[in-house]
């Protein structure tokens, strides 16, 4: 890291204290509203399978779109922040979200399949496993946001080793 975009990070570090943005990570949580919104419509289709058509609607977007249509008050600032977000979260967090939008869309697939068999126990098993396997992944966002790499090693599996904490506070 040179010496200026080192300067930027801790300047952005002050800026968004006191704020919904991770100081040592550069990251919000509000992003994982986005996922947040297809887990429930997800969770309505058992009962309203009419719903699923809602989830085919849904997009993923990226952490600048989602801000860019929020009403996130520090908006401006998350997106500075996550553009100047430490490599060793801001990697682990996009290749997570790659993630979690093909689970979402591989889940689209899986249950229009069931559904097509008609059996409401079998499509409830299908929804509620393809929602468990995205919420996993939101922990693991959500683990990074947050800087708990304790809690993505014993939960989620990810293992960082003591240089790359070291390297996240320096």
């Amino acid at each position: 890291m040179t010496d200026d975009s080192l300067k930027l990070t801790r300047t952005i570090q002050k800026l968004v204290k006191g704020t919904n943005i991770n100081e040592d990570t550069l990251l919000a949580t509000d992003y994982l509203n986005h996922f947040n919104e297809v887990i429930m419509l997800l969770e309505l289709v058992p009962d309203m399978p009419e719903c699923l058509d809602d989830v085919k609607e849904w997009q993923p977007k990226t952490y600048a779109e989602h801000f860019a249509d929020s009403t996130f008050s520090d908006k401006k600032l998350a997106v500075l922040a996550y553009e100047n977000a430490p490599s060793e979260c801001r990697e682990p967090f996009d290749q997570t979200t790659l993630e979690i939008n093909e689970k979402v869309k591989q889940g689209i697939v899986e249950i229009e399949t069931v559904q097509q068999g008609g059996i409401d126990e079998q499509i409830r098993d299908t929804v509620t496993s393809v929602t468990r396997s995205i919420q996993l992944l939101m922990d693991r966002s959500s683990a990074i946001i947050n800087g708990d790499f304790g809690k993505m090693e014993e939960e989620v599996g990810i293992t960082l080793d003591q240089g790359d904490i070291d390297a996240l506070f320096d």
